[in-house]
């Protein structure tokens, strides 16, 4: 049986070639969910002005945007006339929608190591960068560099036990540890599953 990943990568891809396409000439897609409101498109092109243009837009045969309509508008505000674009050859009416989805959601499924993230940014910022061009609002950003708050006290001290306080715990007692159960009498462990079929009694006042 042949390996669907062999065939996949045999296959044309838009992104074998890249070309640039007129700016007035693309038509963005009319049922495009994706909001893009004006701060993002100023974030948007701040980045462009910052790093350059960095990922072509995705386009059909006949310039239809699939693709990059924030960086459109973007490149319309900086009053770029030309951008580089792919194109998505042969590709079916229900290809070009699913894909305006999923290229908005399959990066909003990605997450953030928030302590490497506030490593770096925090790096970032003793290097001098500007760190509003990472996209960040600026309340995040300011949680992000903030310096951790000291501990108060110090963390082996044993709390003062209430003596008077009445006890939540007596002589043969079954408590949850883990994944398994442990009689206080005898020392008995037995599985979770098990433990609830025994309505947490060990039973070994019975033996």
């Amino acid at each position: 049986m042949a390996d669907p990943s062999v065939n996949a990568s045999r296959r044309p891809w838009p992104a074998d070639r890249v070309e640039r396409r007129r700016v007035a000439d693309l038509v963005p897609y009319a049922r495009n969910a994706r909001t893009h409101s004006d701060e993002q498109v100023a974030q948007i092109a701040a980045s462009i002005e910052a790093f350059g243009w960095t990922i072509p837009v995705l386009v059909d045969e006949a310039g239809g945007l699939i693709a990059g309509h924030g960086r459109v508008l973007a490149a319309k505000r900086l009053g770029i006339e030309e951008v580089p674009a792919m194109v998505a050859r042969g590709w079916s009416q229900a290809q070009k929608a699913a894909y305006v989805i999923a290229d908005n959601q399959l990066a909003l499924n990605a997450g953030w190591d928030e302590d490497l993230l506030r490593i770096e940014i925090g790096a970032l910022d003793d290097l001098g960068f500007d760190t509003d061009l990472l996209g960040f609002d600026a309340a995040f950003l300011a949680g992000m560099l903030a310096e951790p708050a000291p501990a108060s006290g110090d963390p082996d001290d044993v709390p003062d036990v209430d003596e008077s306080a009445p006890a939540v715990s007596r002589p043969g007692d079954v408590w949850l540890l883990g994944a398994s159960f442990e009689c206080e009498e005898c020392g008995k462990q037995f599985s979770y599953e098990e433990g609830r079929k025994r309505a947490g009694v060990c039973g070994c006042d019975e033996d």
